[in-house]
């Protein structure tokens, strides 16, 4: 397609009504950013009028283009833009920022046809190379992804981890549109209208670019034809514009970021007053969406009762079985497979595997960008890295992504690499992540086990599972089942004093310290809370009933984790049994993971400690 098969005026006219539209809403919400909005119209009237595929009535459509609004707070353009398309109506266009509207200040998948949640700057460009792999490696599909960017949000980090892994997987079905229209929130951009100095980064990433005025409709038209034709590598449109174009009050102005216009009824008499340009885009191929389950079942790794196994071998198993019993199921790592053991998946199913180096927000972003596309994904780092992705994963909980995180190496029990690798702070963080589901099995059976449900359909939202580096023995047959949302009862007598709850690795220094316990007369409950989040309330209150006192043990921080998690099963108004907590609270050096544990004073020696300190608590607030 040129310049001369479009009928140029079309794209002229709905650039104006964007830029209207834009005002309107902004100006009924008495909130919002016009400006912003304005300096992008004609970009998007000429994608929408003459490259964009989609079908507005089936927003889900395999075949259809992606669009990723990546400068969210220009969501007044999107919403103008689905109005012309037929998408909404004008009632609900004057909606924007009320309370009730689908039409929020920055989109979310509220709408249909809003596939992920922007407004965090320069995540963008990060989950439209997501969309672009799903298109290209995974479904074959012709379609194409467009990122519409805002200059300012080219300096996040984020935006370069995209680009370099854009470039380097040849992704010429990704095209950045960067609106450089030189004012930022506080005033002007590092780099203001010096286009070439966003082209020159772009080039060294291995991306073809093209400059242009971003407000003559020809030539973004000839733009758009340019990276529809480079199939070799992605393409950056870098458009020069004015923030607030058309409207000479705010045209260019400093200060005018994030305001409805002064005079709204004067800048749409001087944009031509209102229109009703409608504009159907062009229909997507017949496409088939991701494949189905392969088998109803997968057939999960089984170990027997007393094998030493670690939990991340499991996990690495159990994937690659996922991986053979259903073919939506992908896996991405970060360079350390080897230690993830996601190199197992990576082997068996090489179509389906993505290395995406050490780019932890890029990690996490491709991953959101494949589940937008239908996929199934789970990405997998060492538990501290993910601490680098957590916006992304905020994110991904505001777009109601369904989303799986793996992250190994969790805790002290990690031995001599020292704390920069060791996950302390990754169960606070998730738990915090509002929908999510939190687990940290025990043993090689319960992991593969919960890999397998994370994949269910009733699954939804952000789920983490907690993994360990160093072997530890098998405790649960291979059949055994265990429901997110559930516990199990390790070890329990009917003279239980006290009950010790524990996750993960504390689960076997629990059972060890029940075990020194037991010699003394004292009976201990062990509970095994592999459901982090949602935590099995019912058991503990259960549990806190018959012993009157509960001690948590977990190798973490005590901030925000298991100790929490336990702790908010009292928080409606019921009697509150003895509580205390283990945690770790040193700053660990290196030493061996048996070491380490003792150290941290969350091994069996450590535990049996306090649990006898607090049934003496428990003897005293009897007596």
């Amino acid at each position: 397609m040129t310049a001369a098969d479009v009928d140029l005026e079309l794209p002229a006219a709905l650039g104006r009504q964007l830029r209207v539209d834009a005002v309107r809403a902004t100006a009924a919400a008495g909130s919002g950013h016009p400006t912003s909005s304005m300096s992008a119209a004609d970009l998007m009237a000429v994608l929408l009028a003459g490259h964009l595929r989609y079908d507005v009535e089936r927003p889900d459509h395999p075949g259809a283009d992606r669009l990723v609004l990546s400068k969210g707070h220009a969501s007044p353009l999107l919403y103008a833009a689905l109005k012309a398309a037929g998408a909404i109506g004008d009632e609900e266009l004057l909606t924007f920022r009320k309370l009730g509207s689908r039409l929020e200040g920055h989109p979310t998948p509220v709408l249909p046809w809003v596939d992920v949640a922007t407004g965090s700057l320069g995540q963008g460009p990060a989950v439209g190379v997501g969309m672009a792999l799903a298109g290209k490696r995974l479904a074959h599909l012709p379609y194409r992804v467009w990122v519409l960017c805002g200059d300012s949000e080219m300096a996040e980090g984020a935006v370069w981890e995209a680009f370099e892994h854009a470039g380097h997987e040849h992704l010429g079905n990704l095209t950045v549109i960067v609106d450089v229209n030189r004012l930022g929130q506080r005033g002007p951009t590092r780099h203001g209208w010096d286009l070439d100095a966003y082209a020159r980064r772009a080039r060294a990433f291995g991306w073809h670019t093209v400059e242009v005025d971003g407000h003559d409709v020809a030539a973004v038209d000839d733009a758009y034809t340019e990276a529809e034709a480079t199939t070799d590598r992605p393409t950056a449109v870098l458009a020069r514009t004015v923030k607030g174009s058309g409207v000479t009050a705010v045209a260019n102005r400093e200060g005018m970021h994030g305001k409805p216009l002064p005079d709204p009824r004067e800048a749409i008499a001087e944009l031509g007053g209102g229109a009703d340009v409608r504009i159907r885009p062009a229909a997507p191929p017949p496409a088939d969406g991701p494949p189905r389950a392969a088998a109803p079942h997968p057939l999960l790794p089984a170990y027997d009762v007393g094998d030493q196994v670690a939990t991340r071998d499991a996990y690495g198993r159990a994937l690659t079985a996922l991986g053979t019993a259903r073919p939506d199921v992908v896996a991405l790592d970060g360079e350390v497979g080897d230690s993830t053991r996601t190199e197992l998946f990576a082997k068996e199913h090489p179509d389906r595997y993505f290395e995406c180096y050490i780019a932890e927000q890029q990690l996490v972003a491709a991953a959101m960008g494949m589940q937008a596309c239908g996929w199934v994904p789970y990405a997998a780092t060492f538990a501290a890295f993910l601490t680098r992705a957590h916006d992304f994963v905020r994110m991904a909980a505001v777009g109601r992504a369904n989303l799986n995180l793996v992250g190994s190496h969790a805790g002290v029990a990690i031995g001599e690499d020292g704390p920069s690798q060791m996950g302390l702070e990754d169960l606070a963080m998730f738990r915090a992540v509002p929908g999510s589901t939190v687990l940290h099995p025990c043993d090689a059976n319960q992991t593969a086990r919960l890999v397998a449900a994370m994949a269910d359909d009733g699954m939804a939202g952000v789920r983490y599972l907690r993994t360990m580096r160093g072997a530890r023995p098998v405790l649960y047959e291979p059949g055994e089942d265990f429901p997110i949302g559930g516990s199990k009862l390790v070890r329990s007598s009917s003279g239980d004093r006290v009950t010790i709850a524990a996750a993960g690795v504390t689960v076997h220094e629990a059972r060890a310290a029940a075990d020194l316990l037991a010699a003394e007369g004292i009976g201990a409950r062990v509970l095994d809370l592999y459901s982090v989040k949602p935590v099995d309330a019912v058991a503990v209150r259960v549990a806190a009933e018959l012993t009157g006192c509960v001690l948590t043990v977990e190798d973490h921080r005590p901030e925000g984790g298991l100790g929490d998690a336990v702790a908010e099963a009292f928080a409606d108004g019921r009697p509150v049994p003895l509580l205390a907590r283990l945690a770790v609270r040193t700053m660990p050096g290196s030493a061996t993971d048996a070491q380490q544990l003792a150290a941290a004073g969350i091994d069996a020696a450590a535990i049996a400690e306090a649990a006898r300190d607090l049934v003496a608590a428990q003897g005293t607030r009897a007596a």
